[in-house]
């Protein structure tokens, strides 16, 4: 009987257990299949953001300015963490994390965290040798920039997703970098991320600019010396091709490097030639010496009574820095008289005035394809005061950026036509195809040639003996161009400073062919003021060198050279009467 007990004791209990494996697996498989099969997929798979390679930054002769480097990110996946207090620490140590806020990222909620974005291969390398389970790695480029802080307001530079936030890589965003979307891997025990390369990466465009990295190495070094010389609060220089718009180079002071963006301040990164304004002083009297050739109100040769160095207008008295008598129109401009400027300027009147002003872009944006320009402004005519028609001719009561300066300089400088400047000559895929290349739009003719070559010349006597501009002089070219000195106004008092100045110096060379327009503003120079003698020198400095850079050949051998070929024409012409001239000059 005992016996029989228990047999059946046993047949319970195996009946029992039976039915509460039947039970469990019926609870696992039917009940809570979807929940268990959900978190089954997310220990064994991970949903992965496709990272985007940006397209490489180049200079317009292929070099590179901004590349990727290989770097990987390390992030903690807690369902599968396995702690080594010890290990931990020693990886802390490796990436410099703090080890107490490690400890409180590892305890928090978040299943998915990243410890570290953007280490280097080689610190990987260690902390994988550890081989901490939960510990993974995805790999993440990091941009860098060759030059460190070269042409840093023209690049700009990402934030940790690599997405622009100055410059070009934020204006080109979308064709550096591509819509990545996401994708499922499955993952080992440890949390580490099987992929493939082919998977887990995409590559964008790559962006062509105008700069060339030679001449912008010459522009930035010759503002850091200016800088250094007097002592100035900033400075901006840019360089322009006057016939097809294209920057060739554009620098600021001061300045910041493009790989440590965080570790400047704010006004570092600001893009002073196109940001910036301020009164341009007598640069400005281009406007009115093209309006009144233009419209047939003066002539080069006519003489303009300077008055003795001032003039009354509106009841103030508007002086010259050095007094003068009679001079001829051509030396009004040379000697920069502001009498001169404003008796012509009240032949053009208001209303002509300001239509010059607009034509030549002031007021407007250029539209450079960068971000942060700004208009400048010049109030239209009929909120002009009684003053405006003497102060708007010199360069005052109006605000100019130094890109729409030299613009405006450029249109002179070929021969009248309209100008777009722009930085970027070209879009390239990664297969190498040219998508988008700048095509310029149709010139307009804003001013005839004649009224532009008299315009020159005049220029041209400013760096010549007797003008304001002599320290802008080249060796061998010619150089045609104007020199501004402006009062800052001082908001504090209310009125102009009387320390505080802008000094600046625009043209092109060489001047009768040019190969680039340039301008150099210097900001609260101390010690001197004047453009002639603060900015100039940086002009001269700056063309020389870089003409040398481009290889132009100076005039003087040009004009030998043309002579030499004139002499073999006559002496061919004397060997072969009524044959014609072989040699075609430009």
């Amino acid at each position: 009987m005992l016996k029989k007990r228990r047999i059946l004791l046993i047949y319970m209990l195996i009946f029992f257990g039976f039915s509460a494996v039947i039970v469990r697996l019926f609870d696992l498989m039917v009940i809570k299949h979807e929940r268990l099969a959900r978190k089954s997929e997310t220990q064994t798979t991970a949903e992965v953001a496709i990272q985007v390679r940006r397209g490489m930054i180049l200079d317009r002769l292929g070099r590179r300015l901004a590349v990727n480097l290989e770097h990987s990110s390390v992030y903690l996946d807690k369902l599968n963490f396995g702690g080594d207090e010890d290990k931990l620490y020693e990886m802390s140590q490796i990436i410099n994390l703090d080890y107490n806020n490690l400890l409180h990222v590892i305890k928090g909620d978040k299943n998915f965290v990243w410890l570290k974005r953007k280490v280097p291969l080689e610190e990987t390398a260690k902390i994988e040798k550890l081989k901490l389970n939960g510990i993974g790695f995805l790999p993440e480029p990091k941009r860098y920039y060759t030059m460190g802080q070269l042409a840093s307001h023209v690049i700009g530079f990402v934030d940790l997703d690599n997405k622009g936030l100055e410059g070009v890589e934020s204006k080109y965003n979308n064709d550096l970098s591509k819509s990545g979307g996401k994708y499922f891997v499955e993952r080992d025990a440890r949390g580490n991320i099987f992929y493939t390369a082919s998977e887990s990466e995409k590559i964008g465009n790559s962006v062509v600019l105008t700069i060339d990295q030679g001449l912008q190495y010459i522009v930035e070094s010759e503002l850091d010396a200016a800088m250094e010389k007097w002592k100035a609060a900033s400075a901006t220089a840019v360089m322009m091709d006057p016939y097809t718009g294209e920057i060739l180079a554009l620098a600021n002071r001061p300045t910041y490097d493009l790989n440590n963006p965080g570790k400047y301040p704010p006004e570092t990164r600001r893009n002073r030639a196109m940001t910036d304004v301020y009164e341009p002083g007598s640069t400005f009297k281009i406007v009115t010496a093209t309006g009144v050739l233009e419209e047939k109100l003066t002539r080069p040769d006519e003489l303009i009574d300077c008055q003795g160095g001032f003039i009354e207008i509106g009841h103030k008295r508007v002086r010259d820095a050095h007094p003068h008598g009679v001079l001829t129109f051509m030396e009004v401009i040379q000697k920069s008289s502001n009498v001169g400027t404003i008796k012509l300027a009240q032949r053009l009147g208001k209303q002509r005035l300001y239509k010059y002003v607009k034509m030549f872009g002031f007021g407007s944006k250029t539209d450079l394809d960068l971000p942060g320009e700004v208009t400048g402004w010049i109030r239209k005519p009929e909120k002009w005061s009684g003053t405006s028609i003497g102060a708007i001719p010199i360069g005052q009561e109006v605000a100019v950026t130094p890109l729409q300066m030299v613009t405006a300089y450029s249109i002179v400088a070929n021969g009248g036509y309209s100008v777009l400047p722009h930085i970027v000559k070209g879009i390239i895929t990664p297969e190498g195809k040219t998508i988008k290349y700048w095509s310029e739009a149709k010139k307009k003719q804003l001013i005839s040639k004649e009224t532009t070559g008299i315009v020159t010349e005049a220029l041209k006597m400013v760096t010549q003996e007797g003008g304001t501009a002599t320290f802008a002089t080249v060796d061998g070219n010619a150089v045609a161009g104007k020199t501004g000195t402006a009062q800052m106004f001082d908001k504090s008092i209310g009125r102009y400073s009387g320390t505080d100045y802008i000094s600046s110096f625009v043209g092109f060379v060489p001047a009768d062919k040019p190969v680039f327009s340039l301008i150099v503003v210097v900001w609260k120079p101390r010690g001197q003021i004047y453009g002639g003698l603060v900015a100039a020198p940086v002009f001269k400095n700056i063309a020389e060198k870089s003409l040398t850079y481009l290889n132009i050949p100076k005039d003087d051998k040009e004009d030998k050279l043309k002579k030499n070929i004139l002499v073999v024409n006559k002496e061919e012409s004397k060997e072969m009467p009524g044959a014609s001239n072989p040699w075609k000059l430009n």
